[in-house]
């Protein structure tokens, strides 16, 4: 029993990173843009995150407003890259897979840059504590799994009720569905389908930002060049997985991440088991999972990928 909880208690705070992306991605790709920049928007983020506690703190404790100050700092730049990725493939009409990618190692390679620059190598910052919810936490076994984490592990979860009343509740939502689906028909009905695009973009590039600066300020409290790991490609994943919905997508990032956790409690508990077996299983769980999910019911945006023309919109 207490290997589960184990499991699970790792599992909860591993996904957030995955949860915040992809629900960014989701955005994008509701609208009808495909960023698998993702991966170097997070690597600036989780740069930025720690630069600002680092800076000012020298690596020793500082103020908490500095922590604050990196995740709003990483978060901006996370909606300007979004923005720089639409000027891309939007005002420019690059190939959208081909951009994503040139973003994908701009970020990263930048970060690394950056990083070598300003810090010179590894080097920790207190980061973010956890913060109790208090009684919740109190309550025997949910309580350490559920409500003993840090505060941006509750706002991730938040968010994806969130998500899901901004995309289907409200009229923005409804119109970057209908950028993603039927940009023609919104055109017709007088929506600036382009700057919707661009509002997506902003919006998931601010929480791909985000996600990198929880990596570095929460979870692991450092920076270095192989931090996100492949999270941003996942997290583009996910969104398939997920069918574009925020609370698909939610039990997406958790499976992933409890079979990551599953990896670390094995070693915990000194069972004999293939370590490298162990840390291929969330992958091979994602192509397995995304292989045998596709169906007819499938609410893929049709426009996904499509650059949007006016003149050609009849």
């Amino acid at each position: 029993m207490n290997f589960v909880i184990n499991i699970i208690t790792l599992g909860i705070p591993f996904s957030v990173a995955l949860l915040l992306a992809s629900l960014g991605e989701m955005f994008n790709q509701r609208a009808g843009i495909f960023n698998l920049g993702c991966e170097g928007i997070m690597a600036m983020g989780a740069f930025l995150g720690m630069l600002v506690p680092y800076a000012y703190g020298q690596g020793g404790a500082t103020p908490g407003y500095f922590n604050v100050l990196g995740l709003l700092l990483a978060t901006a730049v996370g909606a300007l890259l979004g923005l720089f990725f639409g000027l891309s493939v939007i005002t420019f009409k690059a190939p959208q897979g081909i951009a994503g990618i040139g973003l994908q190692m701009f970020g990263v390679g930048l970060a690394g840059t950056m990083f070598r620059h300003f810090i010179g190598g590894t080097q920790s910052v207190p980061g973010i504590g956890t913060a109790p919810v208090p009684l919740l936490s109190k309550i025997p076994v949910l309580g350490p799994m559920l409500f003993s984490n840090n505060v941006l592990v509750y706002i991730a979860f938040l968010l994806v009720p969130v998500s899901y009343w901004v995309l289907f509740k409200t009229q923005w939502g409804l119109k970057v569905r209908a950028c993603g689906t039927f940009p023609g028909a919104a055109d017709s009905l007088g929506i600036d389908v382009n700057r919707i695009r661009f509002q997506s973009l902003a919006v998931g590039g601010a929480l791909a930002g985000l996600a990198g600066a929880y990596l570095s300020l929460c979870q692991a409290k450092m920076f270095s060049d192989e931090i996100i790991a492949g999270r941003g490609f996942i997290a583009v994943a996910l969104v398939y997985f997920g069918y574009w919905n925020p609370v698909n997508i939610m039990w997406g990032a958790l499976l992933f991440s409890l079979a990551q956790s599953f990896q670390f409690a094995i070693q915990a508990q000194g069972i004999n088991f293939p370590y490298e077996f162990a840390v291929m299983l969330p992958y091979v769980l994602v192509i397995v999972t995304l292989a045998f999910s596709r169906d007819k019911k499938m609410q893929e945006p049709t426009a996904l990928g499509i650059p949007f023309d006016r003149e050609k919109r009849v």
